[in-house]
């Protein structure tokens, strides 16, 4: 029985994580599912902010085959993209994640991505949209450059459809995202996923479930109880 002064993790108020990624690095979901599974285990309750990286904000509309673009980016080989992918297939599938590779799929620009995913959290829906995309562009091999397959996303989840659209092609979602990248940017982030607990203590990479489990842990007890959400 626990002591009458005791509060569980789960009363505490929630830790602030905040996540800088973009939906076309499969290691950004891969790190998000390893943290989603640490707070299943620990019981710890976390507030989840998504905010803009690209990885190739210079990307041309058209995108480019994935496999010419890690060998031009990173001198990738043929055999060497294979074994990622198989690598992050068996990961997922271990963490409930469908990656579906092929020789087709597509490096795109997720400029406007970020954009739904910025006016998603006006509507309190930016966790559904940010996973909706990792989900449509991993699993589903669609183009998450293309203005009507975001708005079919916003609609999947129920949001208004056309006023996804007119946010996608207005200017304020893009000032946002350009200045949240700047932020972050400034701040020395670099590279994605970088997540960023309680404001002070960043991780960067998918570190692993027990990894956040343990940091989850650190931070629960300093937490004041008073601040617990009803």
């Amino acid at each position: 029985m626990s002591k009458p002064n005791q509060t569980h993790p789960d009363q505490r108020a929630p830790i602030r994580i905040d996540i800088i990624s973009d939906v076309v690095c499969p290691w950004c979901i891969i790190g998000y599912s390893q943290l989603e599974q640490a707070l299943a285990e620990t019981g710890i309750r976390a507030e989840v902010h998504w905010h803009p990286f690209e990885l190739n904000p210079d990307m041309p509309p058209e995108g480019q085959n994935m496999g010419e673009h890690l060998h031009e980016k990173y001198g990738t080989t043929p055999e060497q993209s294979a074994q990622v992918r198989q690598k992050l297939t068996t990961l997922g599938a271990g963490l409930g994640f469908t990656f579906n590779f092929s020789e087709e799929s597509r490096m795109v620009n997720t400029f406007l991505a970020h954009q739904l995913i910025e006016w998603a959290s006006e509507q309190g829906r930016q966790n559904d949209v940010k996973l909706a995309l990792f989900k449509v562009h991993f699993s589903q091999g669609r183009d998450v450059s293309d203005i009507a397959t975001l708005v079919d996303v916003a609609a999947a989840l129920g949001l208004d459809a056309e006023a996804a659209r007119t946010a996608l092609e207005g200017e304020n979602m893009a000032w946002n995202v350009r200045t949240m990248q700047k932020f972050w940017a400034d701040k020395g982030v670099r590279g994605v996923p970088a997540m960023v607990f309680d404001k002070h203590h960043l991780l960067t990479g998918a570190q692993g479930v027990d990894a956040y489990a343990k940091l989850l842990r650190k931070l629960s007890p300093t937490r004041d109880p008073a601040l617990r959400l009803s």
